[in-house]
């Protein structure tokens, strides 16, 4: 039986001219044969996603956070959507009596909590530009933000208080008021005072505007609701200006898709708030549960304490990065493997005959309901009981880990991609479709997508299997980068969004992300390597967690530094007589050359060129991190910091590596 395609051509490729690559033809989701959904009637902007559950849903639950009593965390207390609308209109009002007026500029800054979400509803129901200020970036950043995007008054976390005084001087031109998600100390009171700045508790701000009605201005579509700081692998973050058609034309199309694979959101859906709202993944997530007025349980913002909290709000929804999910997939062959030999051979048994059904065409839930209920279901209790989706975004997730949660979590487990500029998702891989495993899946029905050929790199988009950029077109685009028209130019052409990401059509209509267009370097012997790639290959190797590769025009070969597993290291170390720690292993040369058998094992595996492969590793027991600026806070490489930081070690693996040998 042929597999089921859920692409339909909406334009024919075209051949290179000009000067012009050739592109690939246009496609959109099979679920917008008939055309891309439209808004709701009325809902023009973010305010009125809001505005318009809290008119049907009043008194569903919206917003809730556990309740700590005696210093112990208890059940989850919520407020319902008309009790969280009366106090937006507070904090709008107390924003209107603070002198702030629509077009300017608010910025939000903390982990996700009720809090968050009622301040930026203010922001949408007065015509203001929520900017939100990255948790996980330094006060570096939040000062260029607040000086870049001029933001005059920022609510924030207690905690993050004295992180924002920290951009003082720099950013005092801009900032005039504070306002904390919770209370103020004598100290802040003073030091605010010290910058002339205004500073409120949360309970302070709310009676400002105590008595006062002030009239909502008319929102437009085409009307900016937030400037997004993407976190860039170099430079100055960038200012991405999302619009309210971008949110509510995103909306429609995954009430589409959700509604064409029959798994709809309803009001009885639970979300775990935990991955930043700065991010657009997060961001546009909430606002889709908030327009089908259903529930966010927000976490208390410490990762330890993530599984407790999600068992107590037992989740519907459950949206992830690959590092969150590869914690969960490492505990759980943690614990399968030291549960002893018998449990381990039934958990096996029932893993490959659930499989090889599900590979057969059989949904998740049919494929062996028997093995769901003696082995499974604690993997699911682990995630509340009632968790129906798990999806995965921001970031590659590994196949190995995608295919084993397909299998074990008893629920759907899908991918998708997305970027800030096309207002998150644009893919998203399919439920009960096993053949997308390793895929974004198809195009969501709102948005149309072509590749185009990147000739130096041997992607041509016009080849039976058709590889190139991926190229985004439709209303759920930015309108721009904040103050830099020279950047949106390069990225928005015709129209069309150049991701910079290279694609892959499937025979089944998804796409897989292959590789990026810009990480491509030049070896000496003038063989262009695309790095992407390739980590993505080494990546598959059990032994390590996560690799970096790096190579340069002066060098004939590659070199690699690599953060070890450190149970399969430890595990080699005790079959191969090498005694001491974690650390000290890394540093032993017989380590360095089993790790760089295992990476040539898979080069030959995968068919890799001589050239692609590594010919000298460093091992780092200490994963890339952001804490050394390694890492963007979407976990993906910064390679110009890695360079700076690794250097030393890169110098000297080229020493030895092209030392002649005796």
């Amino acid at each position: 039986m042929a597999a089921k395609n859920y692409l339909i051509k909406v334009e024919e490729g075209k051949a290179a001219s000009d000067g012009q690559p050739s592109i690939g033809p246009v496609y959109r989701s099979i679920f917008a044969k008939d055309g891309f959904p439209a808004p709701i009637p009325g809902m023009e902007s973010c305010w009125d996603i809001f505005r318009m559950s809290v008119e049907k849903y009043p008194n569903n639950p919206m917003l809730g956070r556990r309740q700590i009593v005696d210093g112990k965390p208890g059940k989850y207390v919520w407020q319902t959507y008309k009790e969280v609308y009366d106090i937006v209109i507070k904090v709008g009002n107390s924003l209107r009596s603070c002198g702030v007026k629509e077009g300017q500029k608010c910025g939000i800054y903390g982990a996700n909590c009720p809090e968050w979400i009622i301040s930026m509803e203010a922001c949408n129901g007065h015509g203001l530009y929520c900017v939100p200020l990255y948790d996980t970036l330094g006060a570096g950043a939040v000062e260029f933000i607040i000086c870049h995007a001029e933001v005059s008054i920022a609510f924030v976390e207690e905690k993050k208080i004295n992180e924002l005084f920290k951009t003082f001087p720099a950013s005092r031109e801009y900032l005039k008021s504070i306002v904390s998600f919770g209370k103020v100390t004598p100290e802040q009171k003073a030091e605010a005072e010290k910058h002339d700045l205004a500073i409120y508790s949360w309970e302070e701000f709310l009676q400002l505007g105590e008595n006062k009605t002030f009239d909502l201005p008319v929102k437009k579509k085409t009307d900016i609701c937030t400037i997004m700081y993407t976190s860039g692998t170099t430079g100055d973050p960038k200012g991405v200006l999302i619009s309210n058609e971008s949110i509510v034309t995103l909306i429609a199309g995954v009430k589409r898709l959700l509604g064409s694979v029959n798994e709809q959101l309803t009001t009885k859906d639970v979300y775990i708030s935990y991955l930043p709202l700065a991010h657009i993944f997060d961001r546009v997530i909430e606002e889709a549960f908030i327009s089908h007025g259903a529930s966010i349980g927000f976490w208390r913002g410490d990762v330890k304490l993530l599984v407790e909290d999600i068992g107590e709000l037992k989740p519907s929804i459950f949206c992830a990065v690959p590092r969150v999910l590869d914690r969960i997939y490492s505990g759980l062959i943690q614990k399968i493997s030291g549960g002893g030999l018998l449990k381990k051979k039934m958990f096996d048994l029932a893993f490959s005959y659930k499989y090889y059904n599900m590979k057969k065409g059989r949904k998740h839930g049919e494929a062996s309901p028997i093995c769901d209920k003696i082995v499974f279901s604690k993997v699911k209790q682990g995630l509340g009981g009632n968790v129906r989706l798990i999806l995965s975004g921001a970031a590659p997730l590994s196949a190995h880990v995608e295919e084993f949660l397909r299998v074990v979590a008893c629920c759907h487990v899908l991918q998708g991609y997305g970027l800030t500029e096309s207002c998150g998702g644009s893919f998203v891989s399919l439920p009960n479709e096993l053949s997308m495993l390793g895929t974004v899946g198809p195009p969501v029905p709102n948005v149309d997508i072509c590749l185009e050929s990147v000739p130096e790199m041997n992607y041509d988009a016009l080849s039976s299997t058709s590889r190139g950029e991926v190229c985004i077109r439709g209303k759920t685009l930015f309108s721009g980068y904040y103050k830099r028209e020279d950047l949106t130019a390069e990225v928005l052409v015709d129209g069309w969004l150049h991701t910079g990401d290279i694609g892959e059509w499937q025979p089944n209509g998804s796409m897989k992300i292959i590789d990026r267009k810009k990480n491509i370097f030049k070896l000496s012997q003038g063989e262009y390597v695309a790095v992407e790639n390739l980590e993505n290959i080494y990546g598959q190797v059990s032994a390590i967690d996560s690799i970096w590769i790096y190579g340069n025009s002066f060098e004939s070969s590659l070199v690699a530094v690599v953060n070890p597993n450190k149970e399969a290291l430890e595990s080699w170390a005790a079959n191969n007589n090498v005694s001491g720690d974690f650390e000290s292993i890394c540093q032993n040369p017989k380590a360095k050359e089993f790790i760089l058998g295992e990476l040539a094992k898979t080069g030959k595996e995968k068919k890799l060129k001589g050239f692609e492969f590594i010919k000298a590793v460093h091992l780092d027991p200490t994963p890339f991190d952001m804490e050394r600026d390694l890492l963007t806070p979407t976990y993906k490489k910064k390679r110009p910091q890695l360079l700076k930081y690794y250097q030393s070690v890169i110098n000297d693996m080229y020493k030895s590596a092209n030392q002649p040998k005796a």
